[in-house]
């Protein structure tokens, strides 16, 4: 009956619509199943509240977008309520700091842990008992914890954490080409050693925990290595337990509160470790004994400013008053930059390219840029921001374009993120890179075979 009242090419085109249709329902079907899958199934699941569920996620974005190209500067655009917003989320709201510690005793002198008095013994034991794990990965090739670390809180700035994440990137490319171990730290081990001092606990943790590590490096968050290539001379060390950067004449002639740097130094696994820092700790407690100890080291060292102690000006101290006890193992280095202050490095990056190689480690080509009075964690610093930020990505590039030439890059500038080629390869040659400074295979990361 159909054919005779609207005919068959009608019929067809009928037909034709309807199983449009059905295609049409089954690919909507798809889509609602796939985006349930995505961004959930509502509360309940229903169709309902799938379909408000849909509609406020893409409305959502677009709702932000339309505030934040509101060009008037209305009240709606100051105020992101948008729970997707990371730029509007209070990160204080998830930084739940617990209850503080029960307050110690003031008048009780402070330890960092129980007294050890037979490390060496105990280590020469464990040694020998693990013969896989020895203290030296090849002759005249201790074995190096690189330790460095930061707060457990974000900085105090935008951008902070960004140059921290520069800062760690650059030690793990330094520890990696010369066959360190590395230990980022991030727990405040001691409450009562904050700031400066907290290193000090976490040293002692470190070298009892590793009785196969030979020499702990610690290293600030605020120091980079700009000498890849520059390995450290081992052999000169061999009867020293700490290596600072540093001069004799001003540590004990002077007492200068300067003489030497702890922001990058090492210290051996020795009993003499253990001793030193016991000796050192007692200053450190926050408060009252903190703050009378700064007033004997602002009277005892040279140029010292007033402010409450610090681990280094108690190192010189310790070192000057009892040189007796510990000057003979002690290295003051400055034949090259195992601390290079920043102020006169950075400004001299491209006079050093244009002249001289890395490998030096000294004025030449430091091997460590430490941008000392910086603090890009917190809210000021000692120097212009700016200037601070500017010339830490001039010092990571910097480093960073000894590792980016291992694979063919450069960056396009020192002030720049962005790199360029610098060869062109091809895929007979794959295996014949062009590893201008050596560091994809250098031969202090060789393995030591065993002769037959």
């Amino acid at each position: 009956m159909l054919n005779r009242i609207l005919g068959p090419r009608r019929i067809a085109l009928i037909q034709r619509a309807i199983q449009n249709g059905k295609i049409t329902i089954l690919c909507l079907f798809l889509t609602v199943v796939v985006l349930r899958g995505m961004i959930g199934a509502g509360h309940f699941g229903t169709p309902e509240q799938d379909l408000e569920l849909l509609q406020t996620h893409f409305s959502n974005n677009r709702r932000v977008l339309e505030e934040k190209n509101d060009g008037d500067g209305g009240e709606a655009a100051g105020k992101d309520t948008n729970p997707n917003s990371y730029e509007a989320f209070d990160i204080k709201k998830i930084l739940v700091d617990d209850e503080p510690e029960d307050a110690k005793d003031p008048n009780k002198p402070y330890s960092l842990g129980p007294k050890i008095s037979d490390w060496d013994e105990q280590r020469e034991k464990w040694l020998k008992e693990n013969p896989q794990f020895s203290n030296f990965v090849r002759p005249g090739k201790p074995r190096v914890l690189l330790v460095t670390g930061s707060s457990p809180k974000p900085c105090e700035n935008p951008v902070g954490d960004h140059y921290l994440l520069k800062s760690i990137k650059n030690k793990i490319d330094y520890c990696r080409i010369h066959g360190i171990e590395i230990f980022y730290n991030l727990a405040l081990l001691d409450a009562e050693m904050a700031g400066f001092w907290a290193k000090l606990p976490l040293i002692r943790k470190l070298l009892l925990s590793h009785p196969e590590v030979e020499f702990l490096w610690w290293m600030d968050s605020d120091a980079m290595f700009t000498d890849m290539v520059f390995e450290l001379p081992w052999d000169r060390y061999k009867d020293s337990n700490l290596v600072m950067h540093g001069w004799n004449e001003m540590v004990y002639d002077q007492k200068n509160w300067i003489g030497l740097n702890t922001g990058s130094f090492l210290l051996r696994n020795k009993q003499w470790a253990l001793d030193l820092l016991d000796v050192l700790a007692p200053m450190g407690p926050k408060g009252k004994i903190r703050e009378e100890a700064g007033k004997l080291l602002t009277r005892e060292l040279k140029d010292r400013p007033v402010f409450e102690a610090d681990d280094q000006s108690a190192m010189v101290y310790i070192l000057a008053t009892q040189r007796d006890k510990w000057g003979d193992k002690v290295y003051l280095e400055n034949a090259y930059y195992l601390h290079g202050y920043w102020g006169i490095l950075v400004d001299r990056y491209e006079e050093m390219i244009e002249n001289y190689h890395p490998g030096f480690g000294d004025h030449r080509w430091p091997l460590v840029t430490h941008f000392v009075g910086c603090k890009p964690c917190g809210k000021f610093g000692d120097y212009s921001v700016e200037r601070c930020f500017r010339q830490m990505d001039r010092a990571f590039n910097f480093g960073d374009n000894q590792v980016l030439q291992m694979y063919g890059f450069t960056h396009k500038s020192l002030a720049s993120r962005q790199v360029k080629k610098i060869r062109n390869e091809t895929s007979d040659d794959s295996l014949e890179v062009k590893d201008d400074l050596g560091l994809l295979h250098p031969e202090y990361k060789a393995a030591v075979t065993a002769s037959s």
